[in-house]
């Protein structure tokens, strides 16, 4: 255990296989599986988001409306580690964090073929035009500069796994930028994957989230854990306690508890 982070007593969120990676009085630190969206959108489909509060609003016996406070966003098909701000105070000081990039995200993620060296950095500059995101050779008016640094931990039979940690936080920029390197992430048919994974997911994980506490200024470290079904052999154990990588796993046990 670092010196700079909080030990907490995990809870199961609805699911005992479902963990609760961080939670006080001023946040609440869930893992999301991939296919589950982080907050509402046009579909209608269940998110995160309000499943956290449901939650919360079930374990305290809270009467009225439940404040959670989205901070950041993770794609749909995407798994890993999120946090929301349980008071308005805690979301204006964590938004702060984001913006200002003193939040250090790191990610897992297995891509498509063998890259060459151990590791490296990549500075690229994104445009959007007709709601695509591409990698423009130059710099341009509405262009904003991506940058990242990856390590090789794995390769195994034409797919690598790569540990990311991001710089900057544009859309889909790792996603982007790992496809632009010629190595699509699995499953990220989007960005040129040859194959898609069950479910419609893509082989990237929010693994770790380092943020300074709201309120006691602490460095907290929350940590996802590798989850079952994860597209690379020597990190798929049989650890039964590591949480479904599919939403679909848990959407019965939700629909029991709506009902």
């Amino acid at each position: 255990m670092h010196a700079d982070t909080i030990e907490t007593e995990g809870h199961s969120f609805f699911d005992p296989l479902w963990p609760v990676l961080y939670e006080d009085n001023h946040l609440l630190s869930l893992y999301k599986p991939s296919g589950l969206l982080v907050q509402g959108d046009r579909t209608g489909d269940t998110c995160l988001l309000d499943l956290g509060k449901r939650w919360l609003k079930e374990r305290y016996q809270k009467p009225g409306r439940v404040f959670l406070g989205m901070v950041h966003r993770l794609d749909r098909p995407a798994a890993g580690v999120i946090l929301f701000a349980r008071t308005s105070k805690a979301a204006g000081r964590l938004s702060r964090q984001f913006r200002e990039r003193t939040v250090e995200k790191q990610y897992l993620a297995v891509v498509e073929g063998t890259l060459p060296g151990e590791s490296g950095r990549v500075i690229d500059h994104i445009e959007r035009r007709d709601r695509v995101s591409r990698v423009v050779p130059a710099s341009t008016a509405t262009s904003q500069e991506a940058r990242l640094r990856y390590r090789v931990l794995r390769t195994d039979h034409e797919k690598s796994l790569l540990q990311i940690f991001l710089e900057t936080g544009r859309r889909h920029q790792i996603r982007i930028q790992l496809a632009h390197l010629g190595h699509p992430i699995l499953g990220d048919l989007r960005y040129g994957a040859d194959h898609p994974l069950p479910g419609r997911s893509i082989a990237l994980l929010a693994h770790e989230l380092r943020v300074a506490h709201p309120t006691r200024g602490e460095r907290l470290v929350l940590t996802c854990p590798i989850p079952q079904g994860w597209p690379f052999p020597d990190l798929d154990t049989s650890d039964g306690r590591r949480p479904p990588w599919d939403w679909r796993a848990f959407e019965s046990v939700i629909s029991v508890t709506d009902g």
